[in-house]
């Protein structure tokens, strides 16, 4: 019997309706020399039924089903490698799949030259909207054979096991495996990979597809969808505590530093975005979990994060969780503090008293956003809808506060608009913004939504209402920040004006 060239590990647990789709991409794949292994971690409902039926319609595919659910992805991963009888193994989700030509690109990849493993493009769709991106497209823009992780300690940011090809010979000469028991196996794992790997070759090609379902309901969302739960951040600061220990036991301590900002800047920035929206007790358990593994990273890596993101951190550190979520609005969006302290040397602080600390006023001087001195066009406000009542119709009355640390706006009124985008054409809302006091303005807008031009196929536009201030024929557009009860909305929804700020 020929032997297979590449085994490909479908790993599935209750996920009939798209298991099909999964093993249909590997089948139409154009080197078909291939063994596909559907690895069933026990599933409960017509999965093992569907397995048996794709097995008997092509001798390529073998069912494997594992005689007691794992709660991973780990454990089917494991027991398919066990089994697998070629010399380069792949690996693949039921949910997703393989463009046409993935396996026989990174195959080329391996025959050109003796490497490790190979890795090509991650193509990510949104299952909402059809939205296509690329995962990490800087991280896989041209073909490059590297000699090592320390090469490139970027790649620690593109964990995913499933966007490579791996020799077997590699992965059995050093006993590596999916941890088992664990979330995010795919971290630590592919960590060990790049670290124990003498060479490894990058390809532009796309070589996974990655279906993204944002709005999934939270039973049946991906682990890491799963961040309001206090388990998922416990289980994501434990494998980085695993990764730590190997880069030390496998003499790579020196990517320490490059590891430490991938989490801050990848796996922190996940949940960041979520912080004004949890309520005390979970703030207070996430600070608890986190800020002890925070004291463990290198400086160096909080220094390369924006200074947004160094606010967020410190002030979770040092206990302040209602600054927490005031910080942590609005993060990626030149979002400005409501309020800044200036000492006597010059220094410009987030909030309103003086850090205390060392480690405070270096991580907490937002000197570096220049408040006060940058062009109008560019320069940062705050804008927070404070109430939000319905009116008659499809009308809403907003009061809407802007708060200027950086005193850019002159004495008495300001000439604002409230404008949203649904579409290509622009809803404007044209108001008054009365100051308050010195750097707080406030103003009441009422938004018709019968008006908004809607195109026929849908929202298609904006997400976010922005507010424009006009000055001396200059304007200035900067996101409107919604209440902090406003709800969630799913796909389709027009309540932009209750929109959050997301990742």
């Amino acid at each position: 019997m020929t032997l297979p060239d590449v085994t490909v590990t479908v790993i599935v647990f209750n996920d009939a309706a798209r298991l099909p789709r999964a093993v249909a991409s590997l089948r139409a794949q154009t080197h078909a020399n291939i063994e596909i292994v559907i690895s069933d971690d026990h599933s409960t409902d017509d999965t093992p039924a569907v397995a048996r039926e794709l097995a008997a319609r092509d001798h390529r595919i073998r069912y494997l089903r594992l005689p007691r659910n794992s709660g991973g992805c780990s454990a089917p991963r494991n027991r398919a490698i066990e089994i697998a009888r070629a010399p380069y193994l792949m690996f693949l989700d039921s949910d997703d799949e393989l463009p046409p030509r993935a396996v026989e690109s990174l195959l080329a990849a391996h025959r050109e030259r003796e490497v490790d493993f190979a890795m090509g493009a991650v193509r990510r769709v949104r299952v909402d909207n059809g939205r296509r991106s690329t995962w990490m497209p800087h991280l896989v823009a041209e073909r490059r054979t590297l000699d090592g992780i320390e090469a490139d300690p970027r790649l620690l940011f593109e964990h995913l096991s499933t966007s490579k090809m791996y020799s077997r010979a590699f992965l059995d000469r050093h006993g590596l495996r999916f941890p088992e028991g664990i979330h995010y196996e795919d971290q630590l794992f592919s960590a060990q990979a790049y670290c124990l790997a003498k060479a490894f070759t990058i390809i532009p090609d796309p070589v996974y597809v990655w279906y993204i379902e944002p709005f999934a309901a939270q039973a049946a969302a991906s682990i890491s969808n799963q961040r309001h739960k206090i388990s998922n951040v416990r289980d994501r600061v434990h494998v980085q505590r695993l990764i730590d220990d190997f880069l030390v036991e496998s003499g790579h301590a020196v990517l320490r530093e490059d590891k430490d900002y991938k989490f801050l800047k990848h796996d922190f920035r996940m949940y960041a975005g979520d912080l004004p929206y949890r309520d005390d007790a979970w703030l207070g358990e996430f600070a608890e979990i986190m800020n002890p593994y925070l004291d463990t990273l290198a400086d160096g890596a909080f220094v390369r994060l924006p200074r947004p993101e160094r606010v967020v951190l410190e002030l979770l550190r040092d206990g302040r969780l209602s600054d927490v979520r005031l910080a942590a609005r609005g993060l990626g969006h030149n979002v400005a503090p409501r309020q800044v302290t200036a000492d006597a040397s010059g220094g410009t602080y987030w909030g309103g008293t003086l850090p205390a600390t060392d480690r405070g006023r270096r991580e907490l001087d937002v000197s570096d956003l220049e408040l006060d001195t940058r062009p109008f066009t560019s320069a940062q406000f705050r804008h927070e809808i404070t109430e939000l009542t319905r009116g008659p119709g499809a009308c809403l009355d907003l009061t809407i506060r802007t708060f200027d640390p950086g005193l850019r706006l002159p004495v008495g009124p300001q000439r604002a608009s409230l404008v949203l985008s649904p579409g290509r054409r622009r809803l404007t809302v044209p108001f008054r913004l009365d100051p308050v006091r010195p750097g707080v303005f406030e103003g009441r807008a009422r938004l018709d939504l019968a008006t908004a031009p809607l195109p026929v196929q849908g929202f298609d536009g904006v997400r976010h209402p922005l507010l424009r201030l006009s000055q001396q024929g200059l304007a200035n557009s900067g996101l409107l920040l919604a209440p902090w009860n406003s709800p969630r909305r799913g796909p389709g929804s027009i309540t932009v004006p209750v929109s959050r700020p997301t990742n």
